[in-house]
C-alpha cells in the first residue's frame, strides 16, 4: 500500500488583480502569480522550491497552505481535498500544517513574551492544561537551542538568528505533518544561515517533519533539500532529485541560475543571469524563459514547452529536453 503525499497540487493556478467596473469592463490587469502548477511534497521529504524575486514561490508555498486565494486548481493535503475548505474545518486542518516568514522580527508579537508566542497554537488547538502547556514550550526552546530562561523574555531583546529560531520553534511547536518554510535564511548572515539549517534538520529527525522550502540562493540548498523545484515567472520548469539537478540541470534557466551561484572553487568561473525578467502582467508567449535564454529556437518563442521525464525523479519544461514537433 503506497501511502498519499502530504501535498499534491493540480492545475493550481492563482491570479490577483482583475477587478471589473458595474458594467463589467476590466479595469485593472490580471497578474497571474502562479499558471497551471503540478507539485507533489512526499512524506518525510525536504523539497526546495527556488529561481529568482518575483517567480511566485512564496504565492505557491501560501497556496498551499490555503493561505491565499486560489483561482483555479486542486490541493489535497494526505489525500483530503482542501481546495475549497473553510471556516472550523479548515482551522482544524491548519493544526497539521505551519509556515515560518522571512522575517522573524515582523513575524513576532512584540507585545507577547515568548512562552505565549509559543503557548498560543497550543491554546488554541489543543486542550492540554497549563502545566502540560508550559513543559511542551520550555521543551520546544531547548529542542531550538535556545535557554529556557527566555521563555520570559520579548523578541526585542533577541539577535536575529535566535527570533528565527524562535519563530521555527512556533511552527515545530504542534508536531505538524507539513511546515512551509518562506526564506528563512535571508535575513542571516552566513555563519547563521548554516546553524539554523542544522537546526531544521534536527527537528525534522526529532519530530518527522515534512519541509517546503523556499530560497532564491539554490547553491544554499543542494546539501539541505532531497527534491529541488525550479520556478520561473510563476511555472515549475524543473524539478528532480538534488542530486540530479546538481551534476545535470536540464533547464538553461537552471543552469544559469547554478552558473550565478557564489563558489568557494576559485577555479570554477561564475556567471551572471543575463536580461530583465518579464512582467507577469504580460508574460511572454511559448516558453517564458526564452526571452533570455541563450539557446532559445523559434519554436521556443510560440509553443509552451510541457514537463518531460528525463529519468528517475527529473522532469523539465523545455524544448532541448522534450522530442521536437513536427510540421503537419
Amino acid at each position: 500500500m503506497t501511502t498519499a503525499p502530504i501535498i499534491r497540487a493540480e492545475g493550481l493556478t492563482v491570479e490577483f488583480g482583475g477587478r471589473r467596473s458595474l458594467l463589467g469592463r476590466q479595469t485593472a490587469p490580471v497578474v497571474q502569480a502562479l499558471s497551471n502548477i503540478d507539485i507533489t511534497v512526499e512524506t518525510g521529504e525536504t523539497l526546495a522550491v527556488v529561481g529568482e524575486s518575483g517567480c511566485g514561490k512564496s504565492t505557491l508555498g501560501r497556496a498551499l497552505l490555503r493561505s491565499t486565494p486560489i483561482t483555479r486548481g486542486r490541493i489535497a493535503f494526505k489525500g483530503q481535498d482542501i481546495t475549497t475548505m473553510e471556516g472550523e474545518a479548515l482551522r482544524s486542518a491548519r493544526r497539521h500544517f505551519q509556515m515560518i516568514f522571512q522575517d522573524p522580527y515582523a513575524s513576532l508579537n512584540p507585545k507577547m513574551k515568548i512562552f505565549d508566542t509559543l503557548a498560543e497554537p497550543l491554546r488554541v488547538h489543543t486542550d492540554e492544561s497549563s502545566a502540560a502547556i508550559r513543559t511542551r514550550v520550555l521543551d520546544m526552546l531547548e529542542a531550538a537551542g535556545l535557554d529556557r530562561s527566555f521563555a520570559e523574555r520579548y523578541p526585542h531583546e533577541f539577535s536575529g538568528g535566535q527570533r528565527q529560531r524562535v519563530a521555527i520553534a512556533r511552527a515545530a511547536i504542534l508536531r505538524p505533518d507539513f511546515i512551509v518554510a518562506d526564506e528563512p535564511l535571508s535575513a542571516l548572515d552566513v555563519s547563521l544561515q548554516l546553524q539554523i539549517l542544522k537546526l531544521f534538520a534536527s527537528l525534522k529527525q526529532q519530530f518527522s517533519l515534512t519541509y517546503l522550502f523556499i530560497s532564491h540562493d539554490l547553491a544554499r540548498v543542494f546539501g539541505f533539500a532531497d527534491r529541488i523545484a525550479v520556478m520561473y515567472l510563476g511555472k515549475v520548469v524543473e524539478i528532480g532529485s538534488a542530486r540530479e539537478i546538481y551534476h545535470a540541470p536540464a533547464h538553461p534557466y537552471t543552469r544559469a541560475l547554478i552558473a550565478a551561484a557564489p563558489s568557494p572553487d576559485p577555479e570554477r568561473k561564475t556567471g551572471t543571469l543575463g536580461g530583465e525578467i518579464p512582467s507577469p502582467l504580460n508574460p511572454p508567449k511559448g516558453c517564458r524563459f526564452h526571452t533570455r535564454c541563450p539557446m532559445a529556437m523559434d519554436v521556443c518563442s510560440t509553443l509552451e514547452p510541457q514537463m518531460t521525464s528525463i529519468g528517475g525523479q527529473h522532469s523539465a519544461a523545455c524544448h532541448w529536453v522534450a522530442p521536437q514537433p513536427t510540421a503537419v
